[in-house]
C-alpha cells in the first residue's frame, strides 16, 4: 500500500537529522519506499507543496530532492501532472536500427503516438545535403511522439527523400511507425548514428513533457537503401527515461 505524505513525515522525523542534509534525507525516504514495494513504477508520489506543509521544509530543498532523483533515473516528472516513481528505463541497442513500437510492447508496456507534422516542404541546406539533394529540392518532413504508456520516450524529427519513399506521407503514422514503413518502402542497408548528451529545445521539451533543464540522449541518424540516401532524422530521448546499450568482445 502507498505512503501518503503524513505517513512520509513520519519516516522522515524518524531518521537521524544530523547524519545528511535535509534534501538527502527526502531522497533516502523516497528510494527506501519505492525499494521495499511501498510505491511502485509509475505511482504518483506526493507533490512538492504536500511535502513542503507536511514536512515543514523549504520548496527549495524539496525541489532539490527531486531534481537529484530525476537526474538518477528514480522518479519522472510530467509538466501539469506530477512526479512519478519511474518506470525501469526502456533500452535500444547502441548500432542496431530498431522499431520503438516493438521495443515498447516487448516490455509489455502500451504503445502509442502522436503526429505532430507530416508534410513536404524545401529542404533546407543542411538537410538537403546529408539527403545529397540540392538547397530548396522537396522533401518529406515529419514530426512524432512516441509514447510508453503515459510517458513520452522519443521525439522523431525526420526528413525523407520522396524518390526513395513516394508513400511516405499517405501513411498513418499513429499506427505504424517511420521505421516500419521505410524498413519495406526502402530496405536498410546501412545506417550512421551521432549520440551526444544534451538539451532538447523548448519546443521539444514541451513535446516531451519534461522541463527544459532535464538531461536528453541527442541521436542524429542517416539511413541509406541500394547506395543512397533515405531519410535523417533527429531522435531526443529524455535521460531520465530511456538508454542505450551494447556489448562487445575483444578477440
Amino acid at each position: 500500500m502507498a505512503i501518503d505524505d503524513a505517513d512520509f513525515a513520519t519516516l522522515y522525523r524518524a531518521r537521524n537529522q544530523d547524519a545528511e542534509p535535509a534534501y538527502q534525507r527526502v531522497k533516502n525516504v523516497i528510494t527506501e519506499q519505492v525499494s521495499a514495494g511501498f510505491w511502485a513504477e509509475g505511482e504518483l508520489l506526493p507533490s512538492e507543496n504536500q511535502l513542503v506543509q507536511a514536512l515543514g521544509l523549504s520548496r527549495m530543498t524539496i525541489n532539490r530532492a527531486f531534481r537529484e532523483l530525476v537526474a538518477e533515473g528514480q522518479v519522472a516528472r510530467l509538466m501539469g501532472v506530477g512526479t512519478f516513481v519511474a518506470r525501469r528505463k526502456g533500452s535500444s541497442p547502441l548500432v542496431e536500427v530498431r522499431n520503438i513500437a516493438d521495443e515498447v510492447r516487448a516490455r509489455g508496456r502500451h504503445y502509442w503516438a502522436e503526429v505532430v507534422l507530416l508534410r513536404a516542404e524545401p529542404a533546407e541546406q543542411a538537410v538537403a545535403g546529408e539527403l545529397e539533394l540540392p538547397a530548396g529540392e522537396k522533401v518529406f518532413h515529419s514530426l512524432v511522439v512516441h509514447f510508453e504508456d503515459e510517458l513520452a520516450i522519443q521525439l522523431e524529427d525526420r526528413f525523407v527523400r520522396p524518390d526513395r519513399a513516394p508513400d511516405y506521407l499517405a501513411q498513418d503514422f499513429t499506427q505504424n511507425t517511420p521505421n516500419t514503413y521505410l524498413s519495406h518502402a526502402a530496405p536498410l542497408q546501412r545506417g550512421e548514428h551521432i549520440v551526444e548528451a544534451g538539451l532538447g529545445s523548448a519546443e521539444e521539451c514541451r513535446l516531451l513533457g519534461i522541463g527544459g533543464g532535464d538531461p536528453c540522449l541527442l541521436i542524429r541518424r542517416r539511413t541509406w537503401s541500394a547506395n543512397r540516401p533515405v531519410s535523417v532524422a533527429r531522435l531526443v530521448l529524455p535521460g531520465s527515461r530511456y538508454r542505450l546499450e551494447g556489448s562487445f568482445e575483444q578477440h
